[in-house]
């Protein structure tokens, strides 16, 4: 039955974060016949529509809004609308509309000859410190995700930075490695169990406080094995956000490959359902093995599991020389030499004497040891987004990553190399970094987007003039083509430079629904009541009334669906019903968007998760003929 089919699925599966919005829908249905006497819609009007550009009303033709960005190329990676010519108007924070109808603002930015994209979203990067995010916002980033990294205290992390008026918007994971410092153990050893168990109830209690989910650093800390790992996952798993890990090795030489670190992580998620991100695959678990990695990623999400990566486009990586990255045998492990390391900052490449010098003070050096080809193979993969791996420090001895990921992205891997378009190019810095964290944080359900409704966290550039300035020689240089970024519709960045006194900033935080009490209850089958649960506003019915019709349920682990399968009467259909368990759930369970699916010909509908049940769009029954009405004393269903 259903009940304990998604029991057992919710051990051994996760969630996509690519696939589609976890926004709930409701069932498909035959698109409506007009009113009579109604105009039809123009097949050009209908397309434009289905692509979100506005036809505004008179009223909304005649407001004057806050901001209007006039005649830009606008791209929306969710509905794939990428057309020149467009108008956005910016009111209270929000885009108000998107329309090629004229519209008047008190403020009009001419983006005629320009891109209008949504705001960049950096989702591995590290604390928004006071230098780098306004290096940051110079290359477009609008959102500043610490997943790489990020704090073992979450509810005096967001409060620091919510105190000092950040200017991007900020959020971060549960870092275990700063979490077990407290035990002072070496990057080498594990932890016990006593300690384990502390660090497991710790982060369950950093997600209540707004993680956005756990973090591990294996390649730096070698001592976390399995028994560390495991036991958050799970905790990741019941609270449906997802797991960072900076994988356990970066080359090819045994032991210990990309390939032993991939099927590492993936053994991880098959063990306990948590969804998994790799940290830049192209400097870890993907250098010289690239379409291999790839490959084994790709046949795990075949099989239903929710693995996603990251990279960025530079084929060199950075680290801290004291790191264990830097253990015995790196030469051979990257392939490099001493003169192969330069430090970050300077011009200075290494030799045997200078590296032990700057190992001692634990200087970042950068490493020309990435194969051209993996960054283009990992930035071609379609589960593969954008992630910066830094930010720029106080000493800028930091890789040039930290201000120049995003307009180097476009400018070098869409402009000149033609790797992507640029359709995909934004996508994987908007809506593919949003959609993996979203699900758990609602904030970012209103980000990556260009459309009514969402969030104006807004980038307009040059297509033909972006690009990264930093270097390894000087890391802090700003990145060209950049003309406005504008954040919760305040414009920080223009023709006149940033405007630092735009601390438009908010935190993005984990958020999680527990069940209280029904909300009524559905009368259905001969007078039988079912509890109904509210989620966000909209009804919940038990998916296992649908058995009560004599339907059978079988689980797709590949599609995350539940396949309903025809029945209604006989033998069958009296077993099933037989089978049909309808409990109401106990109080203080999660209600969770996972995108599990309930799916059958002609149509479908979202889940809801709640424990080990799914729980469907009450509406949902009307499409197995059923009549709903709904009364003073709840929900009633009447076979048509």
């Amino acid at each position: 039955m259903i009940g304990y089919t998604l029991a057992l699925i919710l051990i051994v599966a996760g969630a996509s974060g690519i696939g589609h919005s976890p926004l709930l829908r409701r069932p498909a249905s035959a698109p409506s016949a007009p009113a009579k006497g109604a105009a039809a819609v123009a097949p050009a009007d209908a397309a434009a529509d289905a692509a979100g550009i506005d036809r505004p009303t008179p009223e909304e033709s005649r407001r004057v809004y806050d901001i209007v960005i006039r005649g830009g190329r606008v791209i929306n990676p969710e509905t794939k609308l990428d057309r020149e010519g467009l108008n956005v108007a910016v009111e209270d924070g929000r885009i108000a509309l998107v329309t090629d109808r004229p519209i008047a603002g008190e403020r009009v930015i001419d983006a005629k000859g320009l891109v209008v994209s949504p705001g960049f979203i950096d989702n591995l990067s590290y604390d928004p410190n006071p230098v780098g995010v306004w290096n940051k916002l110079a290359d477009g980033v609008t959102s500043n995700i610490a997943m790489h990294g990020g704090t073992a205290s979450p509810g005096k992390w967001y409060s620091y930075y919510a105190r000092n008026r950040t200017p991007l918007h900020f959020g971060a994971s549960f870092f275990y490695t700063q979490a077990r410092n407290k035990f002072a153990l070496s990057r080498y050893d594990s932890a016990s169990p006593e300690q384990i168990a502390e660090l497991t109830a710790q982060a369950e209690q950093a997600l209540n406080q707004g993680a956005l989910g756990i973090s591990f650093s294996l390649e730096y800390v070698p001592g976390i094995q399995a028994p560390e790992i495991v036991p958050l996952m799970r905790v990741a798993q019941r609270y449906n956000v997802p797991v960072y890990f900076h994988a356990r090795y970066s080359d090819m030489e045994e032991p210990g490959t990309n390939l032993d670190a991939i099927r590492e992580l993936i053994g991880y998620a098959e063990r306990t359902g948590a969804s998994v991100h790799v940290d830049h695959i192209n400097s870890t678990g993907g250098t010289f093995s690239m379409l291999r990695s790839l490959k084994m990623l790709e046949e795990a999400r075949d099989q239903g599991l929710d693995m996603t990566a990251c990279t960025y486009p530079y084929d060199y990586w950075g680290t801290y020389l004291d790191s264990a990255r830097f253990d015995e045998g790196w030469q051979k492990r990257f392939r490099i030499t001493y003169k192969d390391l330069q430090i970050a900052g300077t011009s200075e490449r290494l030799t045997e004497k200078t590296y032990k010098k700057y190992k001692k003070e634990g200087k970042l050096a950068v490493a020309y040891a990435i194969p051209e080809e993996d960054i283009r193979e990992s930035l071609r993969s379609p589960f593969v987004m954008i992630g910066s791996d830094a930010i720029l420090e106080p000493g800028y001895n930091n890789h040039p990553r930290a201000s120049g990921t995003f307009a180097r992205t476009i400018g070098l891997y869409v402009r000149e190399h033609k790797v992507l378009s640029l359709m995909e190019a934004i996508d994987k810095m908007t809506l593919m970094p949003a959609r993996r964290l979203e699900k758990q944080a609602p904030a970012l359900r209103k980000k990556g987007r260009i459309s009514r409704g969402m969030d104006a966290d807004i980038v307009v550039f040059d297509p033909g003039e972006i690009s990264d300035r930093s270097t390894v020689e000087k890391p802090s240089l700003t990145s060209a083509g950049i003309k406005y970024v504008l954040v919760n519709g305040q414009v920080a960045l223009d023709e006149k430079g940033l405007h630092k006194d735009v601390r438009a900033g908010q935190p993005i935080r984990s958020e999680f629904v527990r069940y209280r009490v029904r909300s009524g209850n559905l009368a259905i089958g001969g007078g039988r009541q079912v509890p109904v649960v509210s989620y966000r506003g909209e009804d919940y019915v038990d998916a296992e009334v649908l058995k009560l019709q004599g339907y059978s349920l079988r689980w797709s682990r590949e599609d995350r669906a539940f396949k309903l399968a025809v029945g209604g009467g006989g033998t069958l259909g009296a077993e099933a019903a037989a089978e049909a368990r309808i409990e109401e759930p106990e109080p203080g369970e999660l209600l969770l968007e996972r995108g599990y699916r309930l799916e059958w010909d002609g149509g479908g509908a979202e889940l809801l998760s709640i424990g080990s049940r799914g729980y469907m769009p009450i509406g949902t029954l009307r499409s197995f003929g059923w009549t709903l009405s709904r009364g003073e004393e709840g929900w009633r269903a009447e076979r048509n």
